[in-house]
């Protein structure tokens, strides 16, 4: 239960940061631009926030493996 609320909170996160980033961009043109500007960057912030939830669980799993390094893989190998 942590773990999800913790998730959520992160999302809610990246989602804020992007709508103000998207708002302030679209507040340099006009008023209609940076309301979709916040919505499209509030968009993209959870869009970010899962992407990266994504990625830190597929290099956690590279961790947990047990990786041969190259050299070692070349001098067990003879002809």
């Amino acid at each position: 239960m942590k773990e999800r609320i913790k998730r959520v909170l992160l999302r809610a996160r990246y989602a804020a940061i992007g709508a103000a980033v998207g708002a302030a961009i679209g507040s340099v043109f006009s008023r209609n631009a940076a309301s979709t500007g916040g919505a499209i960057g509030a968009m993209t912030g959870a869009t970010i926030a899962d992407t990266r939830e994504t990625a830190t669980a597929v290099l956690e799993e590279a961790r947990e493996q047990d990786f041969v390094p190259l050299s070692e893989d070349a001098d067990s190998d003879s002809n």
